[in-house]
């Protein structure tokens, strides 16, 4: 795992953006896993602009989501489809074909958790997963004591996931649903390159648990040690807690040029 501490919340952007980019040079139809919730906004703002100068060509990129809320109605927006496709899809140019991502309002849930499992595997492959983590140490909606070997399928979410949340809901618990599809962990771990970004001091618990801690179910984001290619980018405020957050620094500025994120 390698972790870089960053100034702030717009220079984690422009990291991960650029990390983004240098895939897409390589491999121009990627499958580039998207997450939701304030966070990643910085990376497809960032993202966003490289493309509307024409220094990123994503035209053939392919956009997956990591969940869903179980029981919107189709076109809620605030499902999580609506979301990946208001922030990152549209603003990206991309036709719907490129966008994949479960069916939270289908008759059969579990059927479509499996369906989408498989898809994804049927597309190659997610080749960077974008990740945010709760205050709790979740990722996707993979809450506290899910297995690590966990595949895509429904959760319940918990009273503090449902709080964090109502404020995309005009603060009211009440329109907050209680359960979601969300990729597993194991499915998640599928990915070949994991980015977590963490900002604000509310998270420097999460991160100091995911990085420096033990692999456990209780901080479901830990399983990220399991992982040969994952990259956690932290500004100041979310690394206030780790005990090596200078020898992070010393590594991430003796790195290799070549090496890349």
């Amino acid at each position: 795992m390698e972790v870089v501490i960053v100034k702030d919340a717009k220079a984690g952007g422009e990291l991960i953006a650029g990390a983004v980019a240098d895939l897409l040079a390589r491999k121009p139809d990627a499958l580039l896993g998207v997450a939701t919730g304030s966070t990643p906004l910085p990376i497809y703002d960032a993202l966003i602009a490289k493309v509307q100068a024409g220094s990123v060509d994503a035209s053939r990129a392919r956009i997956c989501q990591l969940d869903e809320y179980v029981g919107l109605p189709a076109g809620h927006p605030e499902s999580y489809r609506a979301t990946v496709l208001r922030q990152v899809v549209e603003p990206l140019g991309l036709p719907a074909e490129q966008f994949m991502g479960p069916d939270g309002s289908a008759e059969d849930v579990q059927a479509a958790c499996t369906a989408y499992d498989a898809a994804l595997a049927e597309a190659g492959g997610v080749d960077l997963q974008i990740l945010g983590i709760g205050t709790d140490g979740h990722i996707g909606f993979n809450e506290p004591c899910s297995s690590l070997a966990s595949r895509t399928r429904i959760k319940t979410l918990t009273e503090q996931t449902r709080v964090d949340n109502a404020r995309f809901f005009d603060d009211d618990i009440e329109q907050v649903p209680h359960h979601v599809i969300t990729q597993g962990i194991g499915t998640i771990l599928d990915a070949r390159h994991l980015v977590l970004l963490a900002t604000g001091e509310g998270k420097a618990e999460a991160v100091a648990q995911t990085v420096e801690g033990p692999v456990a179910s209780l901080v479901p984001a830990s399983a990220l040690q399991l992982h040969p290619h994952a990259t956690v980018v932290v500004d100041e405020a979310a690394a206030s807690k780790l005990k090596l957050a200078e020898y992070f620094r010393h590594a991430y500025d003796n790195k290799p040029a070549w090496q890349g994120i």
